[in-house]
């Protein structure tokens, strides 16, 4: 049941402490597209989001790792100059090793940061790399994740019965 337990969860990805990732060696950030760096809806990157990547990236290599489509995410992957990997098959580790190989990291380098338990999070814990769990940034979803959001609710029943995770209790 640990697999779904993210190493860290903050509100958004404007509450992560990148400056103590990097402390830990971490040299990567990996963020999942819809509903974490942008809404659903947006065809382009909010500013404060390309803000944020911008001043990242003199510190990290930044990835788009997204189960969406190429056409969804490359608008995102021009205008912030960032390598990217659609139709990832999340909760699949591919699209991660992907990068790994590709770009000669360790896994004690990487990070996973998506809004979903049961795709960003257990992709990141099965290939066994620190993962954040953010709130999503809308309620807007993919049908697909309409249903993984139930699973996702029923996971965090359960943790929230044993006094492992809440929503909105945010922690590392």
């Amino acid at each position: 049941m640990n697999k779904f337990r993210p190493t860290i969860y903050k509100k958004n990805i404007f509450e992560i402490d990148y400056q103590k990732l990097k402390k830990e060696g971490i040299t990567c950030l990996i963020f999942d597209l819809d509903n974490t760096l942008a809404l659903l809806e947006d065809k382009i990157c909010p500013e404060d989001t390309k803000k944020l990547i911008k001043k990242l990236q003199e510190d990290f290599l930044i990835f788009i790792i997204s189960n969406n489509t190429k056409k969804r995410i490359e608008p995102y992957q021009k205008e912030l100059g960032v390598y990217a990997v659609s139709f990832a098959l999340k909760p699949l580790t591919i699209g991660l090793n992907k990068i790994k190989l590709l770009h000669h990291l360790k896994k004690k380098e990487m990070v996973m940061i998506g809004d979903q338990i049961v795709t960003d999070v257990l992709s990141g814990n099965h290939f066994r790399i620190k993962t954040i769990l953010v709130d999503p940034l809308g309620e807007k979803d993919l049908k697909i994740t309409g249903l993984n959001r139930k699973i996702e609710s029923k996971i965090i029943n359960r943790y929230q019965k044993r006094g492992v995770f809440e929503r909105g209790n945010y922690y590392g």
